[in-house]
């Protein structure tokens, strides 16, 4: 009798761009999806397998919770079956408010908060009483934010012009508002005199106000009249109107405006906790709960293992799992207080799959979509390790991955393609690593990565002097122009705070492209995105006489059943969701008015379904041409002007938004991890591309730690030694070549995986 596997068995599988595909995969195995961008992936493992397994765990619960819960439609597939529940570690990235943190997104902070309403001496009360959120836990000072803001002169004022100049750079207290204004007219201040040629009296009368005791008075001109209104000072009119208040209720002034003008600095009276001080009093073994918080993980395990107290044990054994992670995933120099929007790529990704895996249950599905997103390869051993543990767990992992070192973990590899988009959703191979050479063409095992032996010269650079942004140490570097430039380190090593900071502030026309995500609704398109559909709607309308707003589905041309979304979702009360085409338009989103007209034989419909590369042999109108060539040009031909964005998979999205930049006028670029998402056949096109920008008089730089990238640039410089504190110095500076003699940890992988 032949031995029974357990496997997830799935058959006839539809989502997306998939072909009725079959598959069995097996369970607590690692199991790796890998295939072109676009090839499909996503659709086997997110649309289907786990959005699956989520509607089938839901359906254990009462209707009166399902109620409240997520609720999924069944995939498009003929039979699903041998499921288990589901942890999921998307590529999305980590969001929170200015006040989210290391210790909030991994849930850390309440517990400690329990710690110490428990254990600390000498006691305070509640937990909630520990939080800057709450009415007695909070600093009186900076009303918990950690931080005063105070109004910056040189930001505030420009002196080399004058006040009708709009020299006061605040807009609400610039002209054309009536504030400006009544600073121009008033006949207190000269409106055309630069403020720097002030004198010394005048210059405080306009920017601080008369001196104590003393009146100041303005006359502001009405249709009806005038009135003359009291003078106050710009500095103190600015922190009365704009700091002196809650800024998230401003309604025309945005509080990013607001902090344009303004300094932050921490809070003296709570050192930057956000806490009232008397909270700060209580303490555990010595230290207060803001010191907690500052602690590394690896000095707060050893805090968290002084306590003797039963209580406390009890609680500081529930923080252990998640601080464990971190440290176990190489971010034992975080703090629980990191601002995550501090993080760097790699660390947000590692501390987003940290917080699923502090749990010691096993026989679920981990699904993550590509973990080594933003790691360097000493990193990638780290995960590579995790995912070998939670397998030995008796756990089934599915990954989605391109990075070469986690497809080589891999028990099973499921290849998807053999192309993108309609050219893909077919399983090319199914199997151990060793059937794979020889049955695909497209994954290369054995990838060895060509190191640049022939870089370009150049005798101009950019320089970056003194630079103390986040940890880098008093940094000065000169970065060569007109080449191609690769940024390398471990995660946190200052790459981002060397670049988008220092380096922009010094080089403003800078083109920076970052990993952050674009607009992904069901009604934006490939076509909106670009800025071109404006232009095929106005060709349409010029050739039929009609308004632009018929062939828009946003607007007079949308199918009056659907509004316009294709699609049309009944209500079927407590049941799953069902989402049907609309049987007016038959899922083309337009009335029938809109589609009785045409161009060159084509409607509005039949223009959008014509792929990347078939466009400019139809549409010849020099600003479509010239955004459609930019498409081909990152690989994305395939894709149809009127594809959703919300249907693109990661790597698409990341070459789109890229796409969408290499036009623009400006000699640097300046690019943020453009290889995540990317199969490795993709990165090679994408390199392509970059040389010829650089070909082209361009400068290219890239924050990067693909080894294709750096070994194929002109010029590498590494940050480093470690991340957060132990980072923030420059390693190496020179050739990919020259790297290749070089003692640091970029080296050590180049050295291993280059060409012999």
């Amino acid at each position: 009798m032949a031995e029974k596997r357990d496997e997830i068995i799935l058959r006839g599988l539809q989502e997306n761009n998939l072909k009725n595909v079959d598959l069995n995969i097996p369970k607590e195995k690692i199991n790796v999806f890998t295939g072109l961008s676009g090839s499909g992936k996503s659709s086997v493992v997110f649309d289907t397998l786990a959005t699956e397994s989520r509607r089938q765990m839901t359906l254990n619960y009462p209707l009166y919770i399902r109620h409240q819960m997520p609720r999924y439609e069944r995939p498009h597939a003929d039979l699903m079956q041998h499921l288990s529940p589901v942890v999921v570690v998307e590529q999305k990235p980590v969001r929170g408010n200015s006040r989210s943190t290391v210790g909030t997104y991994m849930d850390i902070d309440p517990l400690i908060r329990l710690l110490f309403s428990r254990i600390g001496s000498p006691p305070i009360g509640s937990a909630a009483e520990f939080s800057s959120d709450s009415s007695f836990g909070k600093c009186p000072e900076c009303s918990g934010l950690g931080e005063i803001i105070a109004p910056d002169v040189h930001k505030l004022i420009d002196h080399t012009k004058s006040l009708r100049e709009s020299a006061v750079r605040f807009r609400p207290l610039a002209p054309p508002g009536w504030q400006g204004r009544w600073m121009v007219d008033g006949g207190l201040f000269d409106p055309d005199l630069p403020i720097k040629d002030y004198t010394e009296e005048k210059y405080n009368l306009l920017v601080y106000g008369p001196r104590e005791g003393e009146r100041a008075f303005s006359t502001y001109y009405y249709k009806v009249g005038n009135r003359d209104i009291e003078w106050d000072g710009i500095l103190p009119r600015f922190i009365r109107l704009y700091i002196n208040r809650d800024l998230s209720k401003l309604k025309i002034t945005s509080q990013d405006d607001v902090l344009a003008v303004t300094a932050r600095t921490p809070c003296p009276t709570c050192e930057g906790s956000g806490l009232n001080p008397k909270v700060l009093e209580s303490k555990i073994n010595g230290l207060n709960i803001a010191q907690y918080d500052r602690l590394e993980m690896t000095d707060l395990l050893g805090e968290l293992a002084k306590i003797n107290d039963p209580v406390g044990t009890s609680i500081a054994q529930q923080v252990l799992p998640g601080v464990k992670q971190l440290v176990d995933l190489g971010l034992g120099y975080l703090c629980l207080a990191r601002k995550v929007g501090t993080l760097s790529g790699g660390e947000a990704q590692r501390v987003k799959i940290a917080r699923h895996l502090g749990s010691s249950l096993n026989n679920i599905t981990y699904i993550f979509d590509e973990p080594s997103a933003g790691l360097h390869p000493e990193e990638i051993e780290k995960l590579t390790h995790m995912l070998k543990s939670l397998r030995d767990n008796y756990n089934t992992v599915v990954v989605i991955e391109h990075n070469l070192a986690v497809i080589q973990t891999a028990d099973e590899i499921i290849e998807m393609g053999p192309g993108a988009g309609v050219t893909g959703g077919r399983v090319v191979y199914q199997g151990a690593q060793e059937g794979l050479q020889k049955a695909s063409a497209i994954t290369d095992l054995n990838h060895k990565v060509a190191v640049n032996k022939n870089p370009r010269q150049t005798k101009n650079s950019f320089s970056i002097n003194n630079a103390f942004a986040n940890n880098l140490k008093n940094v000065s570097v000169e970065i060569p122009k007109n080449v191609l430039v690769s940024v390398c380190g471990v995660s946190g090593s200052g790459k981002s705070s060397l670049m988008f900071d220092a380096f922009t502030e010094n080089y403003s026309e800078t083109i920076s492209v970052r990993q952050s995500s674009i607009g992904t609704s069901s009604r934006s398109t490939l076509a909106t995105y670009m800025g071109i559909m404006d232009d095929i709607r106005s060709i349409l309308a010029k050739e039929t006489g009609q308004p632009v707003g018929l062939f828009s589905f946003n607007s007079i041309g949308a199918c009056p059943v659907c509004e316009g979304k294709g699609v049309t979702t009944p209500d079927v009360a407590f049941a799953d969701p069902v989402t049907v085409t609309c049987e007016a338009c038959k899922g083309t989103r337009y009335s029938d008015e809109a589609l009785s007209y045409r161009y060159l034989g084509k409607n509005i419909v039949e223009i959008l379904e014509l792929s990347i590369d078939e466009t400019n042999h139809y549409l010849k109108m020099p600003k479509i041409v010239k955004k459609v060539d930019t498409l081909k040009d990152v690989g994305l031909g395939y894709l149809t002007l009127g594809q959703t964005t919300s249907s693109l998979s990661g790597g698409e999205v990341q070459r789109l938004k890229l796409a969408s930049h290499l036009k623009k006028e400006g000699q640097i670029y300046l690019l943020d991890e453009p290889s995540l998402g990317l199969h490795t056949k993709d990165n090679a096109h994408l390199l392509v591309v970059f040389q010829g920008l650089v070909d082209r008089g361009n400068s290219v730089i890239l924050i990067e730690h693909n080894l294709d990238f750096i070994a194929a640039s002109d010029w590498v410089i590494e940050m480093g030694p470690g991340g957060g504190k132990r980072g923030g110095e420059i390693l190496f500076e020179g050739t990919p070549e020259a790297m290749l003699e070089s003692d640091t940890v970029t080296a050590k992988w180049l050295r291993k995986d280059a060409e012999r």
